[in-house]
C-alpha cells in the first residue's frame, strides 16, 4: 500500500509528532492518580489556585481519601497533603481555610475537607518569561488607535492597547 493509501489519498505526510508534555502527561496521569489520589490538573493549577505568594512555596503532593466499608457509607471529603517550606508553614497555617475552598472550587464539589501541611523544601517556581509585544505595521497601528482613542479610563486603555497589540500582532497574513 501506498503512501497516498495510507493518508486517504491525498498525498499529504501525516504528522506524527507530540508536544511531549502531552506524552508525559498520559505516562504520569495514571501513576499519580493511583499512588496520591490527585490528578497533573491540580498540581499544574496549584499557583493559579492558591494564588500569590503561596503558590510559589507550595506543592499539593497526595489526596487521602478515607475509607469507605461499603457502598451504603456516605462520601467523606478527603485530606489534601500540602508540601511547604519551613519557614512559610505557620504563615500559610492562617489561610489554610480558604484555600480548602479554592480547592473545592476547582474540583466542583466539597472533595477536600481540610489541608495537612507537611514542611520541606519546594522548589521555587519561576515565573513564565513574558514575550515581548508584537511591533505593529503603520495600518494596524492607525487601526489600534482609533478603536481605543474614546477609552477615558488609562488603565483601561492601556490593557485594550496590550490586547490589540497582540492579537493584531500574531494575525496571519494572506
Amino acid at each position: 500500500m501506498g503512501m497516498a493509501a495510507k493518508n486517504g489519498g491525498a498525498g499529504r505526510s501525516r504528522s506524527t509528532a507530540r508536544p511531549v508534555a502531552d506524552i508525559a502527561a498520559s505516562i504520569l496521569e495514571p501513576v499519580i492518580a493511583r499512588r496520591a489520589g490527585m490528578t497533573l490538573d491540580l498540581v499544574s493549577a496549584w499557583p493559579d489556585i492558591v494564588g500569590e505568594p503561596w503558590g510559589e512555596f507550595t506543592m499539593p503532593e497526595k489526596i487521602n481519601w478515607p475509607r469507605r466499608a461499603s457502598h451504603d457509607d456516605p462520601f467523606q471529603p478527603a485530606t489534601l497533603i500540602v508540601a511547604c517550606d519551613g519557614a512559610r508553614a505557620v504563615l500559610f497555617q492562617h489561610v489554610l481555610g480558604e484555600c480548602v475552598e479554592r480547592v473545592n472550587v476547582f474540583f466542583g464539589f466539597a472533595a477536600v475537607a481540610r489541608i495537612k501541611i507537611v514542611q520541606k523544601p519546594v522548589q521555587v517556581r519561576k515565573a513564565p518569561a513574558r514575550r515581548e509585544l508584537p511591533h505593529l505595521g503603520r495600518q494596524d497601528q492607525d487601526r489600534l488607535n482609533a478603536i481605543i482613542e474614546k477609552i477615558d479610563n488609562d488603565e483601561l486603555r492601556q490593557s485594550l492597547e496590550k490586547l490589540g497589540r497582540g492579537v493584531f500582532g500574531n494575525r496571519k497574513r494572506s
